[in-house]
C-alpha cells in the first residue's frame, strides 16, 4: 500500500467517525423533541376531554394510581377515580379550559418523566351561573407508562388579581 491510498482510507474512516460521533450528539436531541411533542399530544386530548366534559377520555390520561394528585381550590384530591367523580361534578356546570398554547412548555425530566407549563383560563361555575375568565398557571407531571405518556399530577396556580395602582 502506497501512502497515497492510506491517507484516503484514513480519511474516509476520519469521516464516517465524524458522522457517527455527530449522529450519536444529535440522537438525545431528537429523542427529546420527540418525547415533548408527545407530552404536547397528549395536554391537547386533556383539553378536549375537558372542553367536550368526555369522562372516558379523561381517564384514559390520567395515572391509575392511588398516587396521582391533583390540587384544587387548594385542597388534595388523591387517586384517578376520586379525580374523576371531582370532574364530572364540574362538568354538570361550566367548564372550559383555554390554554395559551403559545407559551407551553414541555420538559422532559427523564426517559419516562415529562415537566407540563402553561397559561391557561379557566371558566368554572355552577349551572345556571355565569363563569368569569379566572386566569392560572397549569403546572402538569406527566409519566410514560407502556400505554403511553399519562397525567400523575395537576396542580394549577391562580394567578392574583393585579393589585389596583395607588391613588395619586
Amino acid at each position: 500500500m502506497n501512502a497515497l491510498t492510506f491517507f484516503r482510507l484514513r480519511r474516509t474512516t476520519l469521516v464516517e467517525t465524524l458522522f457517527v460521533a455527530g449522529a450519536l450528539v444529535l440522537l438525545p436531541t431528537v429523542a427529546s423533541a420527540a418525547g415533548e411533542d408527545e407530552v404536547r399530544a397528549v395536554f391537547d386530548q386533556f383539553v378536549k376531554a375537558q372542553n367536550s366534559h368526555d369522562v372516558a377520555g379523561v381517564r384514559e390520561l390520567l395515572l391509575d394510581s392511588p398516587n396521582f394528585l391533583w390540587v384544587t381550590r387548594g385542597a388534595p384530591v388523591w387517586g384517578r377515580e376520586a379525580a374523576l367523580k371531582r370532574f364530572e361534578a364540574l362538568y354538570q356546570g361550566t367548564w372550559k379550559l383555554s390554554p395559551d398554547m403559545s407559551n407551553l412548555k414541555a420538559v422532559l425530566v427523564g426517559e419516562t418523566t415529562a415537566q407540563l407549563y402553561i397559561p391557561i383560563t379557566f371558566n368554572i361555575g355552577a349551572p345556571g351561573q355565569a363563569a368569569p375568565d379566572a386566569p392560572f398557571l397549569m403546572n402538569q407531571t406527566l409519566v410514560k407508562t407502556a400505554a403511553g405518556w399519562r397525567i400523575a399530577s395537576i396542580l394549577p396556580i391562580p394567578i392574583p388579581a393585579a393589585a389596583a395602582a395607588p391613588p395619586k
